[in-house]
Parts: structure tokens; C-alpha cells; sequence
């Protein structure tokens, strides 16, 4: 038996009857950039999320040097002028000095790599195109990026053939790094496009982690079970998991290639038509009399939630054993979808406790010591002897999401107290003050099929 470790506390809390677990981390977020805007960071910490990944789909907020306009989905991250860190240490640096009341971790962007290399983005990488934004990759993996994140279905990447995804993602290997993707599609030719990402992971000996895997369109409502036998025959062989956000509609830019009259599709902001957010495609077509697709040219550019997942495709995926919790919230939206500041105690509260989807515990280590080890978050994920001191404490009776897809902006209930490296970051009476968060280097992962 090894020797107990005592101490004297200098606050006990009364926690009889409530839920203690450990920081919930939020393993797919686009908080780049607000983090350093707002490092109060309300809508996660008033979840109980403690440590949020950034640099997901692609796009990151480091390495970044404009050479022009801010491409397409670059701008959910912010305005041209906050990028500003053409080294990862910069943003790195910058994370530490806000002091925000979260941990960030972060994944470098293809497509931020592609921009700062490429003259234009509709096309492949040449040779020497590659060999630069491999240097740059190096350069971040070595001071402490998780590894790196594509956003194939993005026009500002999908002309990326396999082949430069491929020679990118060789480097995360030797850096024990992960590769993670918005796969090419989501929708017809998603086996297609989940093939492409498994053969990207297992020919560089890389994990991957599948990023919001959903069927996306109503034509392929039902694959759900499809996908995840893909999923599972993949798993056999490699590591290989996925997130999944907690709701049956997602939201990006305003894509044309989406819109479809049978969708509805909302609006959250539009360049040229500011006034239009919160409305849908439908009533703004009708205001304007013309087709869908013409009043989304007009509204361009511009951010919009797609109903286009079935909620039956999304429970299952959300069920699955390699699912983590990611939130894929956008805070830059005026009018956000939900899942910004519902997503944590929506899986706790509605699919556990009340559809019973799985147990408390399932729904906990999907959020805490899964994330950990698949990304190399040491000392965090679990409630233990030397670990960080990141810690929720809930009801589990009454954890519930208030945020909705017509009032957005609604912390949760039953969050009673979140503690971020031992310091109390948040209460049921609102944020503290006390920011504690810390920039989180990768660590060694670790991965249990």
C-alpha cells in the first residue's frame, strides 16, 4: 500500500446529495480567438466545461499570416484583424496572459496552413507548398499542438487531394499526435468520405477522431447504423473514435450546396443583411419572393443552423462507445445555435437521466477521461491523487440545458460549483471572477478501443 496523502483544507464544501466528476472538456469548439476576446468564457464554464480544444475543422487561430481576404470558414473565428499569430507560440503566449477561466488546448487548421502557403485554395498543394506548411506543423507540434484538423467539405480545402492530407499528417506520428476531421462529406458519399479518413490514419499510423459524425440530408436519414458498423469495422485495426454534439440540426456558414426547401434552414448572421438573423431561409424567400437559393447568394456571406439530421441517426451515434462530447458551438454568431451553451448538461440531463440513453457514468467519461487520453491531456480527466484540481460539481436531478434554438443565450441549470486548476471558477450565482486556466501542452495519448 503506497503512503495517504493528508492535508488540511482551507474550504470544505457540503456536496451530500449532488455530483462531483471530474472538468468536462470540450473536445470540439471554435473558441480560437474569444477566448482572447472574452476570457470569461460564461457559456462554457457555466456548463462545467474547464478545457475547451480548439482548432477544429480546419481552422485555427495559429499559424495564421493573411495573405488576403479572411477565407471561408476562417471568418467563424473572428475578424481579419484578431489574427494575429503567424507562430503557434504567439497564440500560445497570448492564452497565458489573458488568463481565462478555462484550460485551452489546440489543434493546428489545414486550412490555415493552406492559406498561409497557398495563392489560392481552390486547387492542391504543389510539392514545395507541402514541404512549407509541413515546417509549420513541425513548428507547433513542438510547442505543445495537439495535432492537426481538416475541414475536407469546405471549399477552401476540398480541392486538397488525399495524397497532400496524407503528407501532412506524417510528422504527427513521431509526435505522438492526433489527426482529427470534417470529413470531405456528410451526406451520399459519407462511407466514402469516412474511408478516406481511416486511410489517412492507418497509412500514417496516426489516431483519428471523426468530428461531429452525423448523416447530414434528408436523404440519408436512417444510415446511422450504417456508418457506425464503418465505424466499428475501422476499430478492429487502427484508433479510431468520434464526437457528437446533442442535437438533431447543425450549424456552419451558409453553404449553397446545402440548401434544400425541405430543410429548414435559420439564419444567425448575414453580412449585407444584418437584420435577417433569426429568420429562416423560407420566410426571408417569401419576404423577398424568390427561391431559397437565391435569397442565400443574396444574404452571403452569411452563417445558418440546418435541420438535417435525423434525431434517431444522432442518438445512436451519440450511444456509440468511441463517441466523445463536443460541443461545435460558434461564438461568434448573434443569434448562436444552442449547443453553445446547452451541449454538457443536455447529454447529462435529457439523453442520460431522462431517455436514459446510457448511465450517468457513460455520459461522464465521454466528457472527461476519454477526451484525456485520446488527446494527451495529462493529468486531467479523471479525479485523482496529483491530477489537476478541475472539478464540476452538479445535481444530478436537476442539470438541465435552458438554452433553446429561439433563446439561445441560457446557462444551465443545476450546475452548483466548477473549480478550474483548485481555484472556484463558477457558481450556481454566476462566474466568481477567479480565472484560472492555463494554455494545456499535448501529453501522451492514450487509446482503449
Amino acid at each position: 500500500m503506497g503512503a495517504e496523502l493528508q492535508c488540511d483544507a482551507t474550504r470544505s464544501v457540503n456536496a451530500r446529495g449532488q455530483t462531483l466528476a471530474p472538468g468536462f472538456i470540450d473536445v470540439h469548439t471554435h473558441d480560437d480567438l474569444v477566448v482572447l476576446r472574452d476570457p470569461r468564457m460564461l457559456a462554457k464554464i457555466s456548463q462545467g466545461v474547464t478545457t475547451v480544444i480548439t482548432g477544429n475543422c480546419g481552422i485555427s487561430a495559429a499559424p495564421v499570416t493573411l495573405r488576403g481576404e479572411l477565407p471561408d470558414p476562417m471568418n467563424l473565428l473572428g475578424s481579419a484583424e484578431e489574427f494575429h499569430f503567424p507562430h503557434f507560440a504567439g497564440y500560445r503566449a497570448a492564452v497565458q496572459a489573458v488568463h481565462p477561466a478555462v484550460n485551452v488546448a489546440a489543434l493546428v487548421g489545414h486550412t490555415a496552413l493552406r492559406n498561409n502557403h497557398m495563392d489560392r485554395l481552390d486547387r492542391s498543394a504543389s510539392v514545395a507548398e507541402v514541404a512549407a506548411m509541413r515546417g509549420q506543423l513541425a513548428e507547433a507540434l513542438g510547442h505543445g499542438a495537439l495535432g492537426l484538423s481538416t475541414g475536407l467539405a469546405y471549399l477552401s480545402a476540398n480541392a486538397a487531394t488525399t495524397e497532400e492530407v496524407l503528407a501532412l499528417a506524417e510528422p504527427l506520428a513521431e509526435a505522438g499526435a492526433v489527426y482529427t476531421t470534417h470529413m470531405r462529406t456528410e451526406s451520399d458519399a459519407i462511407l466514402d468520405a469516412l474511408d478516406e479518413a481511416f486511410t489517412i490514419g492507418r497509412e500514417s499510423h496516426v489516431p483519428v477522431i471523426v468530428s461531429h459524425l452525423k448523416c447530414a440530408g434528408i436523404a440519408n436519414w436512417g444510415r446511422g447504423s450504417e456508418v457506425l458498423q464503418a465505424l466499428e469495422t475501422a476499430r478492429l485495426r487502427q484508433p479510431v473514435g468520434c464526437d457528437c454534439y446533442p442535437y438533431a440540426a447543425g450549424s456552419s456558414t451558409l453553404d449553397l450546396r446545402q440548401v434544400d426547401e425541405r430543410v429548414k434552414i435559420t439564419i444567425t448572421w448575414s453580412e449585407p443583411h444584418e437584420e435577417m438573423a433569426g429568420r429562416t431561409l423560407s420566410e426571408i424567400a417569401a419576404a423577398w419572393n424568390v427561391s431559397q437559393l437565391e435569397a442565400a447568394q443574396r444574404l452571403q456571406p452569411a452563417g445558418a443552423i440546418y435541420h438535417s439530421i435525423a434525431e434517431d441517426d444522432m442518438r445512436r451515434i451519440l450511444a456509440h462507445k468511441a463517441t466523445m462530447i463536443g460541443s461545435d458551438g460558434l461564438p461568434c454568431d448573434p443569434r448562436p445555435h444552442p449547443r453553445l451553451w446547452g451541449t454538457f448538461p443536455r447529454v447529462l440531463g435529457h439523453y442520460s437521466r431522462d431517455e436514459k440513453l446510457f448511465s450517468l457514468s457513460e455520459a461522464v467519461h465521454k466528457m472527461t477521461g476519454m477526451p484525456a487520453q485520446r488527446f494527451g491531456l495529462a493529468g486531467r480527466g479523471l479525479i485523482r491523487v496529483g491530477y489537476s484540481a478541475d472539478l464540476v460539481l452538479f445535481d444530478a436531478q436537476k442539470i438541465a440545458d435552458t438554452a433553446t434554438f429561439s433563446d439561445p443565450v441560457s446557462p444551465a441549470e443545476g450546475i452548483i460549483s466548477v473549480w478550474v486548476n483548485g481555484e472556484l471558477a463558477y457558481t450556481c450565482n454566476g462566474a466568481t471572477g477567479e480565472r484560472a486556466g492555463t494554455f494545456v501542452a499535448r501529453g501522451k495519448a492514450e487509446w482503449v478501443q
